[in-house]
């Protein structure tokens, strides 16, 4: 996709003169409400729509039936400032999920160093009669008061049940029975070109419909546990945690997120599916915390060049990059260099998709892994731990400092280099080196000392101060052992070798050219 720098992805919350919008979900299994919920339950036994190709005549009698279920949340919070988020393939642009509006807000006045309150609005829909409503987490994330809104205009008093951060979606609740409510689609999703219909609460406006089609699945903006579905429904701010409706009056998504240069709808919105959404509702309904598994490993994509260097053809799958020593993973057997292609059956074709297949096994459950390794498959049965938040994980794969202790050789003296290997200068780690790039004592392998820029390493991003941990199947400790291994790969006809590449406290695999 072409884009313009002015492009931004954005959610769709509505506040004090702001743009917001949010995601949820994670999990495959539709919500049971049990039977004491169907009577009040909104369902067509038959598309409202004529199925021949062609516009429809009229939304209203979907709307009509739906409607009644959707509602306008205002909330009343201190906002949190939020960084923006990049997405792959739009690094240059920031995806901001910007909670109860951006811009200014409601000031309470004086010199307190509480951020100020703002009002802001939402959107969300009755998943039940008895008062569980559905909704975005950014909608209702630091909310000091609730107040939910019906169709016919009364108010209600709304209280959070549970949120989930790492999807972006709650529940809340309001007190009382009968409300009409929706079910999330559960059976046969809507094809690419079918039509949809939005409804929310964009800009304050209250209940509103917006009509248009599914345009595509499996969007990837960046979040770990989702891929959304995305629409041409016009939604815009305020539409945040509010549904999309197939033609039988079906929940098939949550309204999340627009791709904008202006912060209004051009007609790319982005859905929470309902089947993801569904999982996660129904934990947060019974009063659960999500538990996700948890098996210690960085993975990386498996772009075409590190495929054909390890010999895997056009294979898909998941790059194990590093892993937390002492961790699931490693305790398994697995190692830097595997590339994972199955999770318990489940085929993998990029770190997401690993990522959320992990999360799906229940924490103390196993997951089996089915990896190429030297060209080999082999299957390893991992105990999977319990996912830490994500703050924590951003922690602890953070950067370290050495404590210089644990190499040989006086403070201050440096080996030379040796001669360049693959556009390389490479030196063995002393203690002064460990102080000066910040390289942390557990981190074994040989330093980059210089790079050529016009050599592959160079172009690719490689660095003074880099740490080269392993070079095609091999760990490695010194400029030799790097030798060795490119040589070892060049007999094996292949072109280029992988290289586990730390810094700043993580490991990457860089498949590097072999030159001659």
């Amino acid at each position: 996709m072409a884009v313009s720098k002015s492009h931004v992805f954005v959610g769709a919350l509505a506040g004090a003169g702001i743009a917001v919008a949010a995601m949820a979900g994670a999990g495959m299994r539709p919500v049971g409400l049990g039977a004491d919920f169907q009577s009040h339950l909104i369902k067509a036994s038959a598309p409202v729509l004529p199925a021949a190709p062609g516009a429809p005549l009229s939304f209203a009698d979907i709307f009509e039936k739906v409607s009644p279920a959707v509602v306008s949340i205002n909330v009343t919070s201190r906002a949190e400032p939020l960084s923006a988020r990049r997405i792959p393939g739009f690094e240059n642009f920031p995806f901001d999920l910007l909670p109860r509006g951006q811009g200014p807000g409601e000031g309470d006045g004086g010199d307190s160093p509480r951020a100020p309150k703002q009002q802001s609005a939402g959107s969300g829909f009755f998943i039940s009669s008895d008062g569980f409503i559905v909704t975005n987490n950014h909608v209702v994330d630091h909310a000091e008061d609730i107040k939910v809104v019906l169709k016919d205009g009364k108010e209600l008093k709304g209280v959070v049940v549970g949120r989930d951060e790492a999807t972006d979606l709650a529940v809340i609740r309001v007190q009382g029975r009968g409300f009409p409510f929706v079910d999330f689609e559960n059976s046969s999703r809507p094809r690419v070109g079918d039509w949809v219909l939005a409804v929310g609460n964009p800009f304050s406006l209250g209940n509103t419909a917006t009509a248009g089609i599914v345009s595509a699945y499996n969007r990837d903006i960046g979040e770990n546990f989702v891929d959304y579905i995305q629409i041409d429904a016009p939604i815009n701010r305020g539409n945040s945690g509010g549904p999309t409706f197939d033609t039988y009056g079906r929940v098939i998504g949550v309204n999340t997120a627009i791709f904008s240069p202006s912060g209004g709808s051009v007609g790319i919105g982005f859905d929470i599916p309902a089947d993801v959404a569904a999982n996660i509702t129904k934990q947060l309904m019974a009063g659960a915390k999500i538990r996700r598994g948890y098996i210690g490993a960085t993975i990386q994509n498996l772009n075409d060049e590190m495929a054909d260097s390890w010999g895997l053809g056009g294979r898909k799958g998941a790059v194990v990059a590093d892993l937390v020593s002492g961790g699931p993973a490693q305790h398994a057997g697995v190692q830097p260099g595997d590339v994972v292609v199955a999770v318990n059956g489940h085929p993998v074709a990029s770190p997401n998709e690993m990522t959320r297949e992990v999360a799906k096994v229940p924490a103390g459950d196993i997951a089996r892994l089915d990896v190429f390794r030297n060209g080999k498959e082999r299957t390893f049965d991992v105990h999977t731990g319990l996912r830490p938040s994500e703050a924590q994980l951003a922690l602890n794969g953070g950067p370290g400092a050495g404590d210089g202790d644990s190499e040989g050789g006086p403070q201050g003296a440096r080996s030379a280099p040796n001669a360049p290997i693959l556009g390389m200068s490479l030196t063995p780690i002393d203690p002064a080196s460990r102080q000066q790039y910040s390289i942390a004592a557990a981190v074994r392998g040989v330093l980059v000392e210089g790079v050529k820029g016009s050599s592959d390493a160079g172009e690719k991003g490689l660095h003074r101060g880099d740490v080269i941990v392993r070079a095609g199947n091999r760990e490695v400790a010194s400029a030799a052992d790097v030798s060795a291994a490119v040589a070892e790969w060049k007999r094996a006809g292949r072109t280029s070798i992988p290289l586990a590449v730390s810094r700043a406290g993580r490991t990457l695999f860089v498949p590097i050219k072999i030159d001659g």
